[in-house]
């Protein structure tokens, strides 16, 4: 089932509201951090396959170096002793 963004928006104040303990005259904040939270999802929402994480870690070089650390190569470690 898809959800729009106003459904997500109020969805998620209602839980605000109910994890506050229900105030009363809270609901426009509410509102707004459930939007301020959503916008934060969008900006941060990865492709389906995830190809796009994938590319920026390996542009950054981090996917390579954890690659390295898991099959045993502690790449900054040959560089210490490299330059020891």
């Amino acid at each position: 089932m898809s959800r729009t963004k106003d459904d997500w928006i109020n969805q998620r104040a209602y839980a605000l509201w109910e994890a506050e303990g229900r105030p009363e005259g809270r609901s426009g904040d509410h509102w707004q951090q459930a939007a301020r939270e959503y916008q934060q999802l969008e900006l941060t929402r990865a492709s389906v396959d995830g190809s796009d994480l994938v590319e920026r870690l390996r542009a950054m070089g981090k996917l390579m170096r954890s690659i390295d650390v898991e099959n045993g190569n502690d790449v900054a470690a040959d560089t210490r002793k490299a330059s020891s």
